[in-house]
């Protein structure tokens, strides 16, 4: 008997069997062994978070039995890997159809679905003809839950294979699309009859619940990624500069997201280096280190999406010297990931939408001195709302009420209350602005070649 750490604050899992050689830490799942005194199908949280196509050797959430992927091998890590062919995938896809960027608004991804379904093809033809339907998580969840499948626009749109400016799925699939089975009603303890709706994607949920559903509307979400998100009652894509462009979760709206694979994630990697948690670090700034230091930091450490969609980009300090310290090695990191969201918004008003004030949500937007930072440096009015790290699961649960009591979208999705306005300062945000055009050259220097591997 083993043992595996699955969530943290359950502690350590026993299972049965060998326990997986890579870095994934998922190995087995049993759904009638007690966890934490309840059988493991009981906790919500595993259903939520289990990513089947990455289960090993057992059961999925719902015992289903799972494989283990051929393309796992000894002294590999499969993320990697995975994103390597991944990547390649999408320069295939682009190749073999050049409209798709006009069809779908978007540069094809190593994270959407369509390319892994491509590789899926190319190197495991049995699987791929064997396929029937391709759900993503939550809606194979629902599919659990109801019999049922279904998906809403929103998290259909980063499958890239709807067409976003046509929508071309109705939007009564953003109402009730199924109810929950009898069975699980019951193991659940509630009615028959409930009804699931279809839910929204993340960002698109969290949007939601922030109340950003009218033209303009925008957030900037500085969690562990970062995410610039506005509304639009037009499909406007800038494929070419990275920019997502996706169906909004509510009738007759887009939105256009600049997309950072690491933001306050880059200050963790920080502190762990510098044995020393976060909220640490940004106490020993005040407002005399917030000017310019000369230090620059790319924040790409696990790559990035707008506006260079480069899996391959890397991330570095440049201008240390000797006489400098942690203080700077921090302010740097906020700069540096400062900059990573100016040139997302840069990316979306390139393609017409203009963003004139935003929403700071997320675990950096706890910080006020980072808050500021943000407001300096995009040089825009940011607005700190109660309750905006739940907005995403105050989204889904407004579109579960939009979809079981037919209300009016903006007679539901209201934002929440307003704790501050954090406006620009002048004087910093004209240092940020001439400073800006550095932080770019950088980037153009350590440049992966190609920005993405080039064969399947």
């Amino acid at each position: 008997m083993s043992t595996v750490e699955y969530f943290p604050g359950i502690g350590r899992v026993p299972h049965a069997g060998e326990p997986s050689a890579t870095d994934l830490r998922f190995c087995h799942y049993d759904p009638d062994r007690v966890v934490a005194g309840r059988a493991m199908r009981e906790h919500l949280r595993f259903a939520v978070c289990w990513w089947h196509s990455f289960s090993w050797h057992g059961s999925d959430v719902f015992g289903a039995p799972t494989r283990q992927p051929t393309w796992v091998v000894a002294g590999d890590n499969p993320l990697q890997r995975a994103e390597r062919q991944a990547a390649a995938a999408c320069v295939e896809l682009e190749r073999r159809l050049p409209a798709l960027t006009q069809i779908t608004g978007n540069r094809a991804m190593p994270g959407f679905t369509a390319p892994k379904l491509l590789w899926l093809a190319a190197h495991e033809p049995q699987v791929f003809a064997a396929c029937r339907r391709v759900l993503l998580p939550k809606d194979y969840i629902r599919l659990l839950m109801t019999g049922e499948t279904a998906s809403d626009l929103s998290d259909s749109a980063g499958t890239l294979w709807l067409d976003v400016g046509a929508r071309c799925w109705s939007d009564e699939v953003l109402a009730a699309t199924g109810q929950l089975r009898p069975a699980v009603a019951a193991r659940w303890g509630l009615p028959d009859g409930v009804l699931v709706a279809a839910g929204a994607g993340d960002n698109a949920a969290g949007a939601v619940g922030m109340g950003l559903v009218a033209q303009g509307a925008a957030m900037v979400s500085l969690g562990t990624s970062g995410v610039t998100f506005v509304a639009s009652e037009r499909f406007a894509p800038n494929a070419a500069r990275g920019v997502h462009t996706f169906c909004h979760a509510v009738p007759g709206l887009w939105h256009q997201m600049a997309v950072h694979l690491s933001a306050a994630h880059c200050l963790a990697w920080l502190g762990r280096i510098l044995g020393a948690a976060e909220p640490v670090l940004l106490d020993e700034l005040d407002d005399r280190a917030v000017a310019p230091q000369g230090v620059f930091f790319l924040p790409y450490l696990s790559g990035e999406r707008t506006p260079h969609n480069d899996p391959g980009a890397v991330a570095m300090f440049h201008g240390l010297t000797a006489s400098m310290g942690r203080r700077e090695l921090v302010q740097a990191v906020l700069e540096g990931v400062g900059f990573a969201f100016r040139d997302g918004i840069d990316a979306i008003r390139a393609g017409g939408t203009h963003v004139a004030r935003a929403s700071l949500v997320g675990g950096g937007a706890r910080s006020r001195y980072w808050a500021q930072l943000m407001s300096d440096m995009l040089e825009i009015p940011l607005d700190l709302r109660a309750g905006g790290e739940v907005g995403p699961a105050v989204g889904a649960a407004r579109l579960a009420r939009l979809a079981t009591t037919g209300e009016g979208v903006a007679d539901v999705c209201f934002p929440p209350p307003l704790l501050e306005t954090l406006a620009p300062r002048t004087a910093r945000a004209a240092e940020y602005r001439a400073t800006h055009g550095r932080f770019g050259e950088f980037y153009q220097r350590l440049r992966s070649p190609g920005g993405q591997a080039n064969r399947l």
